[in-house]
């Protein structure tokens, strides 16, 4: 009986910061896509017809965690880089990063997995890419 007192104290104390523990205790999550269109800035002053060295940049995606927007550079047809302009200041985000890009440079298009643990960066990533990408055209 003197070890069950101090057994059940300890539970109980090291389960109050789980209990405590709020995941998204930042800005309100937004559902609604941004009402602007996605910007182009190219190189050859036109978004069709992509040359070497064709820069466009996605739509900004708000979402829970920070903002998210990729710059998409093209060779042709072929998207030879992508650079996150504005990603949330998060760890899980900070290393979905290198594979989400990664993967878009494999599969040439928003088609990509979503990385485990970076769910809404990696669906704003997605949706930034994919709005570059038809800007491109």
């Amino acid at each position: 009986m003197k070890r069950a007192v101090p057994v059940v104290v300890l539970s109980i104390a090291g389960l109050v910061p789980v209990w405590r523990y709020e995941p998204s205790a930042g800005a309100p999550a937004s559902t609604a896509a941004p009402a602007t269109a996605p910007s182009a800035s190219a190189s050859s002053g036109t978004s069709s017809g992509a040359s070497p060295g064709t820069v466009v940049k996605g739509t900004t995606i708000p979402t829970d965690k920070g903002p998210v927007q990729v710059q998409v550079t093209f060779d042709g047809d072929r998207i030879t880089a992508v650079r996150m302009l504005q990603q949330p200041n998060h760890p899980q985000t900070t290393a979905a990063v290198p594979k989400l890009v990664a993967e878009t440079l494999k599969a040439q298009s928003a088609d990509i997995d979503t990385v485990s643990g970076a769910t809404i960066t990696s669906d704003a990533y997605k949706e930034s890419l994919q709005a570059a990408i038809d800007v491109r055209g």
